[in-house]
């Protein structure tokens, strides 16, 4: 894999990418044959892949010395202190991975002072990376070679290409994406959702839910940022990270900025 053509990298950048290739290839290994999954305490799914990926992505970015707050391991909430950590989820997608559509992702970002400021995101079973670092762009990974990835230019609502959760959209979320006049929706499983807007292949994704939390995000925010885009909360907060309570309580938009304020006016409306 050659290297990604960012004159300025931080060192980290060059080890998140390490960390996520070679979780996804342990990843790949255990998706291509019979794996055991087993439910958690919140009800959500785990299997071996999550536990494999986490191993590996651990102790590759331990190298760095920076705390970690991973979706697969506790949080003791010493991160709190420090104004430098990873936030991983090691394996982003896990009913897509359970259910074999090959949508699902790796996710670590380094977030300095409660901001992204390193994103990788890697979708095994296509061989693709989404990658941004802060103030250098953002770049996409695929057919063996690294380009760099911009949003589109589309500011009318109805002609936007809108993508959703497969899993968990609403009914709620589906009635307002009929309001605001978009006709054009894909379920997409796992990050490949920021991943397609960030490529311009996508305008909007708009997840109403509590639920999400900061490994969800956190890579994402990154790369959306630096394509061009923009994520929020659903009334336009901006999302920080290193929280002491790690769920996102009021949804997330993420669009190519152009829609972004449109498609606020129209939530608040609901409220």
């Amino acid at each position: 894999m050659q290297n990604i053509p960012i004159p300025d990298k931080i060192p980290e950048l060059d080890i998140a990418i390490q960390a996520a290739k070679e979780a996804g290839e342990a990843i790949l290994e255990i998706y291509q044959r019979d794996f055991q999954s087993h439910t958690k305490k919140d009800d959500s799914p785990i299997t071996e892949g999550d536990i494999k990926s986490n191993e590996i992505i651990k102790k590759i970015l331990s190298q760095t010395n920076h705390a970690i707050l991973s979706e697969e391991e506790d949080d003791d909430q010493s991160r709190l202190s420090k104004d430098t950590l990873w936030i991983v989820d090691p394996l982003d997608g896990t009913s897509d991975f359970i259910d074999k559509t090959g949508e699902f992702t790796i996710m670590i970002a380094l977030v300095k002072n409660k901001k992204p400021i390193l994103g990788v995101i890697g979708w095994p079973t296509e061989k693709t990376f989404f990658v941004a670092q802060k103030g250098s762009g953002a770049f996409r990974y695929s057919d063996e070679q690294w380009k760099k990835i911009s949003v589109t230019n589309v500011s009318e609502l109805p002609k936007c290409r809108t993508v959703g959760s497969r899993h968990h959209l609403s009914d709620r979320e589906k009635l307002f994406i009929k309001k605001l006049g978009i006709e054009d929706f894909t379920s997409i499983g796992s990050s490949l959702k920021v991943g397609k807007i960030s490529s311009g292949e996508a305008e909007a994704y708009i997840t109403t839910t509590n639920k999400m939390k900061e490994w969800d995000s956190a890579a994402s925010y990154c790369i959306i940022s630096e394509a061009g885009g923009k994520m929020t909360d659903m009334s336009g907060n901006d999302i920080t990270y290193n929280n002491k309570d790690v769920f996102h309580q009021n949804g997330i938009l993420v669009t190519n900025g152009l829609i972004h304020d449109k498609i606020v006016e129209e939530f608040k409306k609901l409220e």
